[in-house]
């Protein structure tokens, strides 16, 4: 079990004194029939008159978060998922055996309790405890200040402590489910399929991002954890799966921050005879429906800045945002060397292998990103940026793609899809020379995907969403961490 305490070596004692009196300190199971926010909703309205009317009792189960001894009495503070509720222990109404067995019960404890209701002096709903079980022995005491745990480094290894500790920890969770729900709900509306891919593959691609690598010992072969499921979800287009999406975990080999955690989760979605243009639309539509089914409006607070979600939102290329919004001069456009020398004055870290292209969009992150707090679709990235991209007519040194940036961070990234198998190709060999040239994060070349597209596949959009950073976002979180159960950190 690991080190103890002076307080665990007690409970411990405890444990086996209730053992000797016949108590099973893990019982199997226990018949609830009302959670605590039913009672709220069923009994919080009644007067004490009303209370003793109610005919029957009730069995409600949950942890001790709290005990106020008054010798032959006591109440405790009881939680269970749905809420919290006081609980009245005496001991000529359970008798006198039970009372015992709850005096040597602790804070942390789990207990089951069967009784009625009732209103104290201080107009409290309160269980009245007519008989009581022991569920489950805590050996470990809870955090002293069990209200608010606030040690950041327990709260992330140890989310149960943190979870237990805070209510609106708790919140943020549920909050995460229900928006994950709407998003679902959106895409079924709209007849998209819901589908899985492979989070193992042979060749990772989807994404210009460095892989984890393991090897399966039946098949002999390397595999790796999957970047993205973008390659595998357009095959399912070219199947004529026409409106796919997947709620997906991704892995990259990459850095730990507040915005970036190696496992987290992506929505994709792929729409045939669509453009990104069309995307744009579609994306102001999933986030306003979200928003309205979550909190009934289309604007949020986030870090005390209001952010306006109505539509519509504005658009601007990356060039200009960076003329207009990052206040360079034009010379940094048509020079590498000017573009790496402002870089530099920036205090923006670059690499020998930074293209021309690849040092803008370092300037960008740097100079227009954190600017952008209303949701805002930044287009025209280099073609060079964009391997998987289609690329526009007008202008083929760009691609026709988006992302999209709100709060000052990005949170989603599409494009019209690139369905030419010889264009393809050629990207792919590009990235396979940047490989070999030392850059971890570029594509490798993937032969099945490149037949695939020679079968032919529909004009085609895909988009993906970082599905954390819209959690951050909707429930006012500032790093990743707050909305991930279990985020990695570094070794003790």
């Amino acid at each position: 079990m690991g080190k103890t305490s002076s307080v665990t070596d007690e409970r411990i004692k405890k444990g086996r004194k209730l053992e000797a009196m016949g108590v099973n300190l893990y019982p199997s199971g226990y018949q609830v029939d009302i959670t605590i926010s039913e009672v709220l909703k069923r009994f919080g309205h009644m007067n004490e008159e009303s209370l003793a009317q109610e005919i029957g009792t009730h069995s409600v189960a949950g942890r001790i978060m709290a005990l106020r001894d008054f010798g032959k009495a006591t109440f405790a503070q009881i939680k269970d998922q749905t809420g919290r509720i006081q609980a009245y222990i005496r001991k000529d109404k359970v008798g006198e055996e039970k009372f015992e067995i709850f005096r040597l019960m602790d804070i942390g404890d789990f207990i089951g309790i069967k009784g009625t209701f009732f209103r104290t002096r201080t107009g409290e709903l309160t269980v009245l405890a007519q008989d009581i079980a022991l569920l489950a022995k805590s050996l470990r005491p809870l955090p002293e200040k069990w209200h608010g745990l606030t040690d950041v480094e327990i709260r992330y290894r140890q989310r149960y402590l943190d979870l237990i500790a805070n209510d609106d920890v708790k919140e943020v969770f549920v909050m995460r489910g229900r928006i994950i729900q709407a998003i679902r709900e959106f895409f079924i509306q709209k007849d998209f399929l819901e589908v899985e891919t492979p989070m193992m593959q042979p060749i990772p691609g989807g994404a210009t991002a460095r892989p984890f690598k393991t090897f399966h010992n039946a098949l002999g072969m390397d595999l790796y954890l999957r970047v993205a499921p973008e390659l595998y979800l357009k095959r399912l287009v070219v199947g004529g799966l026409e409106r796919v999406f997947e709620i997906n975990r991704n892995f990259r080999n990459e850095g730990i921050s507040i915005k970036h955690n190696p496992e987290f989760t992506m929505l994709e979605f792929y729409m045939a005879y669509a453009t990104y243009e069309d995307l744009m639309d579609l994306t102001q539509e999933l986030f306003n429906h979200v928003l309205l089914q979550i909190f009934g409006r289309t604007s949020i607070e986030y870090q005390n800045q209001s952010i306006n979600f109505s539509p519509p939102w504005p658009r601007i290329s990356l060039f200009d945002s960076l003329r207009e919004i990052g206040g360079v001069d034009e010379e940094v456009f048509h020079h590498k060397e000017y573009a790496a020398k402002f870089a530099d004055e920036c205090q923006i870290g670059l690499s020998k292998r930074d293209s021309h292209p690849k040092i803008l969009t370092k300037l960008f992150d740097h100079l227009v990103e954190p600017k952008l707090i209303r949701p805002t679709f930044v287009t025209g990235y280099p073609i060079e940026l964009s391997p998987l991209s289609r690329r526009n007519d007008q202008n083929p040194d760009i691609a026709d793609r988006f992302e999209l940036f709100i709060g000052g961070r990005e949170i989603a990234n599409a494009f019209t899809e690139l369905n030419d198998s010889a264009d393809q190709r050629q990207r792919f060999e590009q990235q396979v020379s940047l490989r070999d040239a030392g850059d971890e994060e570029a594509l490798f070349m993937d032969e099945d995907y490149i037949m695939a597209l020679e079968y032919g596949m529909p004009p085609t959009a895909g988009e993906g969403i970082g599905i954390d950073r819209v959690v951050m976002l909707l429930t006012d979180s500032p790093s990743i961490r707050d909305v991930i159960l279990f985020p990695h950190m570094r070794s003790r």
